[in-house]
């Protein structure tokens, strides 16, 4: 069997302990505070992210320098016999792009995957490729069968706050004015590696019950569940409970979203990822351990 090597980014939610026992290197994403630069994750954590938020007005994110994406797979060309790279969405951030470009400089063939996400859905798609490696599957197979992930994803997310949704350049001026006085919540959905608007609605409570309803559509080909949210526990747990009061077999997971989600959506935002059954169900990372079975 082939040694791979796993590049991705801090969007995917990788446990570091998992990361280092099982050859995943993470690549950290920007955050910038008052024009102060902090390594995702590394030198900043999401408490501590959202803490300088609340007092600072000036907050944004960028990719990761090119050099250390050059860098990386200039160790790793030395060391692996296969590289396979999986990052956010190519829609939302120039993080797959300045990876591959750093494959061509380094002179690595590194076999490139654009998740069309971000967060939980990367973090299986990554766990589960690690699954597939260790039953005998080859690169090509795993991008294959990663490929088939992706086309069974939902992402929906309710944003906290439509002034960071236009600072981040997600809203225009003229819908950020109108929400505003109307007091419009929206439903956003993950599409083709875009956000896209799927409802508009004039209060939370009723934004949730639409999430929930289009859940229940689909609660019937699901074994596993993520409730995601910037800091925003209460409201998580919430969504969580009437989860399993819809199908009380499902799994569930509460999970903290990165701080770069909370710089283009506010604190507070919700959100719901889910991936049709498939024969493998949901790896947990704080177990460290793969299920049996093995996927069709």
């Amino acid at each position: 069997m082939k040694s791979i090597a796993w590049v991705t980014d801090s969007t995917s939610t990788i446990d570091s302990e998992f990361a280092m026992k099982n050859h995943v290197y993470i690549v950290p994403l920007r955050l910038i505070i008052n024009n102060e630069c902090y390594k995702e994750n590394i030198e900043i954590t999401a408490d501590q992210f959202y803490d300088k938020m609340r007092h600072n007005d000036k907050v944004g994110s960028s990719q990761p320098p090119i050099g250390e994406f050059v860098e990386l797979y200039e160790h790793l060309k030395e060391e692996y016999d296969e590289i396979i790279a999986i990052h956010c969405s190519s829609e939302l951030s120039g993080t797959f792009d300045t990876s591959m470009q750093a494959a061509d400089i380094a002179g690595v063939t590194v076999m490139g995957i654009d998740s069309r996400v971000g967060a939980y859905p990367i973090r299986e798609m990554i766990l589960r490729g690690i699954y597939w490696q260790q039953a005998g599957c080859s690169a090509l197979e795993i991008r294959s069968r990663i490929e088939n992930m992706i086309e069974k994803m939902s992402f929906y997310l309710i944003p906290a706050s439509l002034s960071q949704l236009h600072r981040s350049g997600r809203l225009s001026g003229s819908q950020l004015v109108l929400g505003q006085l109307m007091r419009i919540h929206l439903l956003l959905k993950f599409d083709q590696g875009k956000i896209v608007v799927v409802d508009k609605i004039r209060t939370f409570k009723k934004t949730k019950q639409r999430l929930l309803e289009t859940l229940h559509k689909e609660i019937w080909m699901i074994q596993d569940i993520c409730i995601m949210h910037a800091n925003n526990l209460e409201e998580a747990l919430s969504l969580e409970s009437a989860i399993k009061e819809m199908s009380p077999s499902v799994r569930t997971e509460v999970m903290t979203f990165v701080p770069v989600v909370g710089v283009h959506m506010g604190e507070g935002t919700l959100a719901l990822s889910w991936i049709h059954n498939t024969a493998i169900n949901s790896i947990s990372i704080q177990d460290k351990v793969l299920e049996p079975s093995i996927p069709n």
